[in-house]
Formats: C-alpha cells, structure tokens, sequence
C-alpha cells in the first residue's frame, strides 16, 4: 500500500503573492499530514495570515498534538495575534498510521470529496473559520486507511471558479470522469481539477486557487520515500529595452 499526496495551485491573476499555504509534515507515530490554509483576502497581508496559521499548526502536528487539538489551537493563537480582526479557513489531512486512519479535519465553506470504487461522497457541514472568535471547533472525520480511496479538498478560489459567467466547477462530475481513467496519480486528479478552474475563469484566476488530492493506491513501487516540488519564478521585466 503506498499514499500518494499531491498540491496544484495557483495565484490570483495579477497578484504576486497567494493567500493560501500548504506545508506537508511527517508524524511523529508514522504517516503524513497536509495543511493548508487560506486567509480571507489576498496578497501580501493574505499570505503572512495563513502561513501563521501553518507554521503553527504544523510545529503541534510534529511534537504529537492530534488534529483537532492543532486546528482549535491555531484558531486561538490567530484570534489572540489579530484580536478577532483576521481569519482563515483551514483543512488539514492526514494518513495517520498509528491509528491506521485517514483523519480530516476542516474549518472551511468547501466541501471534501472521498471517493472509494464508484462511490464518492461528499462532506459539506458547515464549518466556521478559525480566528473569529475563541473555541472554534473543527468538523472532524474519521475512515479507515485502506486502498482504493482518493480525498480530494480545495479553497473557495476553486469554487467560486466561472460564477462570472454563470458556470460552476462540478468536482463530483469531474472527479468520476478522472477515476474512471487508468489509475490517474494523485498529481494527475489535482491537474486535472485546477486546470478547469482556470478555464472556468478564462485562464485568470479570479481567486488564489488550490488543490489538494491524497489517494491510498494498492501497491508500492519501493521503500523509498519521495517529494517533488514545481515552482514556477515569474519573469522579471527586463531594464533594457532595443
């Protein structure tokens, strides 16, 4: 059994900076958890919101603090930091193999996709933002870790996609159409779903965009750990001009 976790993201068009955060970490008892969080704006001001908020949550993932206790945690620490001014919307996943559970815990508008076989579900609570207010509870679930199933979460930037146009993404649709390829790769379902968010928005982004997908696959090629990362520089205009 091998678990793949794969991030496609993009910036807002024309802003430098994204609001959204993404860090991996490895837990302490084995397994791996994603975090990412999205501030409520973007830029500048956006990004040094949620990377608080993950740095954070992140250095409690890695001394042993469980999920729920890191999301309530960071809420607080936010709260206490911008006395109620700032918020974020934060999921955090993880394939924890001390319980041999797949653990997500969310405190955001959008929804998680858990698809197993042909069946996909759909969790759509609502849960609030961290950082309003103090004691913030997270909407945790809790599946067992086995193969076969693929997790697939974003930020509003991927929802809101084509609203100007009238048209919306339909992860569901979308995410039936991918699985029922030859076992697409974690990489491949997140390409997938960012690149028709950015067609939705005529290839500009309306809203940072990002996407993470965790699929449990039935094999392992080794017992070689690995991380690719591409991060893409933008071009500098030049000082010299013909």
């Amino acid at each position: 059994m091998e678990i793949q976790v794969a991030v496609a993201k993009v910036n807002k068009y024309g802003s430098i900076e994204s609001g959204d955060t993404i860090e991996f970490v490895e837990r302490p008892m084995g397994g791996i958890s994603v975090v990412l969080a999205d501030a409520r704006s973007s830029g500048k001001k956006a990004k040094a919101i949620s990377s608080l908020v993950v740095r954070k949550i992140i250095s409690l993932l890695a001394e042993g603090v469980r999920d729920g206790a890191c999301a309530r945690a960071a809420s607080d620490y936010l709260f206490t930091e911008k006395n109620g001014s700032a918020t974020a919307y934060l999921n955090i996943l993880s394939a924890d193999l001390e319980t041999n559970t797949l653990v997500l815990t969310r405190n955001s508008p959008t929804p998680i996709f858990i698809a197993e076989g042909e069946l996909i579900n759909c969790l759509s609570v609502e849960s609030p933002p961290i950082g309003e207010t103090r004691d913030i509870k997270p909407e945790i679930t809790e599946i067992s870790l086995k193969p076969g199933i693929t997790i697939v979460l974003y930020t509003d930037g991927i929802q809101q996609a084509g609203q100007e146009i009238g048209l919306s993404v339909d992860i569901c649709t979308n995410l039936e159409a991918i699985l029922e390829e030859q076992e697409p790769s974690a990489q491949e379902i997140a390409d997938s779903i960012l690149n028709e968010a950015i067609r939705l928005d005529t290839n500009r982004p309306n809203d940072d965009m990002s996407v993470v997908v965790m699929s449990v696959v039935p094999k392992e090629q080794d017992l070689i750990r690995r991380m690719t990362a591409q991060f893409p520089v933008p071009r500098k205009p030049s000082i010299f001009t013909d």
